[in-house]
């Protein structure tokens, strides 16, 4: 059986019920999937086989009072027995065609620079690599 990818919706919680091992870093908190699902700049695609959740990519669209409305590609997880098989290049299609129908201008996402996976996975994409110089933070809060 091959997976199916779905954009999931405020209504879709239930489809998280079912997770396969090593999808998501965390478990996932329910409280948090509604928030997350209810609001309509935030973005989940999931992949389903047979009735479990075996990849996902997660995105949030904005915009700038300068800038065209972008997306930003948060979180992209398939699980083990899954990789290899095209899901987080379809994950990703799926999120981009809902990011052109919101007429985003670019879509984006970082990475480790060993995430050799991950790079390669973009570049299929046509993703262009930033520049070297480009460094992240992250803050606590």
């Amino acid at each position: 059986m091959a997976a199916t990818i779905h954009l999931l919706g405020a209504a879709d919680a239930a489809v998280l019920d079912r997770v396969a091992d090593d999808v998501f870093d965390d478990a996932i908190r329910p409280g948090a999937l509604r928030e997350f699902l209810a609001r309509p700049d935030h973005h989940l695609a999931v992949a389903v086989e047979a009735g479990v959740v075996v990849g996902f990519a997660s995105a949030v669209d904005y915009v700038h009072p300068d800038k065209p409305r972008e997306l930003w590609i948060n979180e992209v997880g398939v699980a083990g027995p899954y990789r290899q098989r095209g899901l987080a290049k379809a994950l990703l299609q799926a999120l981009f065609v809902k990011a052109r129908a919101l007429h985003c201008a670019e879509a984006w996402v970082l990475t480790e620079r060993g995430n050799d996976a991950a790079l390669g996975l973009y570049r299929s994409l046509g993703g262009e690599q930033m520049p070297d110089d480009t460094v992240g933070f992250t803050f606590c809060l």
